[in-house]
């Protein structure tokens, strides 16, 4: 497996830059930017590379070998030796699609030799856990899962996605990839710390959540928020919800706030929410945050040491936190997998993965996420 990249910060994608990475006779080519970069850039990455199968999305933050950028545009070639890919994508009509469109994609994708996908979904107007779920009815429970959700640099009014057909902002695009030399695993971590009382869930419909304690779930979010709710629904990234089972258990998933609506009262989260169960809300530092990414590095890497990729999804919540120091989150991981391993995703609205190499798919919020692909030699 071979591995090229071009970061474009301040200028659509030049023809001699994309002819060096065509060069590579890549199978697949990412591609993550801000809004206004991958806009630019998309007609010419389709005039570039022909054939090659591409998958992108715009993001709050695009990440490389150099570290974290806004504003700009990175392309990454990935040139397979024995591996194989395929691509499928799907229009979402609308957020109660989201499983059905789920079902669309993975039944889409060829079965046979299957054994791992990624998927790049546009982040507003989407029920990620439902996109999953119908995944999983299709391709099993098994099956690894990983990408993430578009982001719009934190604004939540669209975003794009990218794929063989160009640019589109109600897309969600798949990529199968096959072959017995394939290697992927990946690896998640968060974090965030919870604080304050655990509330009881008792008004949601899948990820529309309505009451805590047979209160507003607004108004009492807002109550925690103090001054930060003037800000809402944009603060809600620095206090997101933490899952825990209807014995207050922890799930291990992080739920983030996409809207909020005055008249009802509700928040709208990036992810469904267990009827019947606890949330609380968390808050972190950034030590805490570049050890949570360092964590992830070490599960994705495992006992591997060989070239390959990287992919990087942070939450775009983790970015805000983190500030001028959102480059070391980046760092921690590139120094666990040494310089064989190019870097390359981007800062989301929502993180695909696994909780471990063996567990079901589920949507993250406030994650770093981390997928390692490489071949056999």
């Amino acid at each position: 497996m071979r591995v090229a990249q071009v970061t474009f910060t301040h200028s659509k994608p030049g023809p001699s830059e994309l002819a060096a990475l065509a060069s590579l006779q890549p199978q697949l080519v990412l591609a993550f930017g801000s809004v206004a970069a991958l806009r630019e850039g998309a007609d010419a990455l389709r005039e570039a590379f022909g054939s090659t199968h591409l998958a992108g999305c715009s993001t709050a933050g695009e990440i490389s070998d150099s570290g974290v950028s806004d504003g700009g545009l990175v392309v990454t070639a990935l040139s397979f030796a024995q591996s194989r890919v395929e691509q499928v994508s799907t229009v979402l009509r609308s957020m109660e699609d989201s499983r059905a469109a789920g079902r669309r994609l993975a039944g889409a994708l060829p079965i046979q030799g299957l054994r791992a996908i990624l998927i790049f979904g546009q982040g507003v107007q989407i029920n990620g856990s439902a996109l999953l779920s119908g995944m999983t009815d299709i391709v099993g429970a098994g099956m690894p899962i990983t990408g993430g959700l578009a982001g719009d640099g934190g604004a939540f009014r669209q975003t794009w996605v990218l794929d063989d057909q160009g640019l589109s902002s109600n897309r969600l695009v798949c990529v199968g990839l096959y072959g017995d030399a394939l290697y992927f695993s990946h690896g998640s971590f968060g974090g965030w710390s919870p604080f304050g009382p655990a509330r009881k869930v008792t008004r949601s419909e899948h990820n529309v959540l309505y009451e805590l304690d047979g209160e507003s779930a607004l108004e009492v979010y807002k109550r925690y928020l103090g001054e930060h709710a003037n800000a809402l629904p944009a603060s809600g990234l620095l206090f997101p919800f933490a899952m825990l089972g209807q014995d207050h258990s922890e799930l291990g998933l992080i739920r983030t706030i996409l809207g909020i609506n005055e008249a009802e009262g509700s928040l709208t989260l990036a992810g469904d929410l267990e009827p019947g169960g606890y949330l609380k809300l968390m808050h972190a530092n950034t030590d805490a945050l570049v050890g949570g990414a360092e964590a992830a590095a070490e599960v994705a890497r495992g006992t591997q040491s060989g070239a390959g990729l990287a992919l990087l999804v942070s939450c775009v919540g983790r970015k805000l936190v983190m500030g001028g120091r959102v480059d070391e989150e980046v760092e921690a991981v590139g120094n666990v997998f040494g310089q064989t391993v190019h870097l390359a995703g981007f800062y989301s609205n929502g993180e695909i993965c696994p909780f471990n190499q063996s567990a079901e798919c589920k949507l993250h919020n406030q994650t770093m996420t981390i997928t390692y692909l490489s071949e056999a030699v």
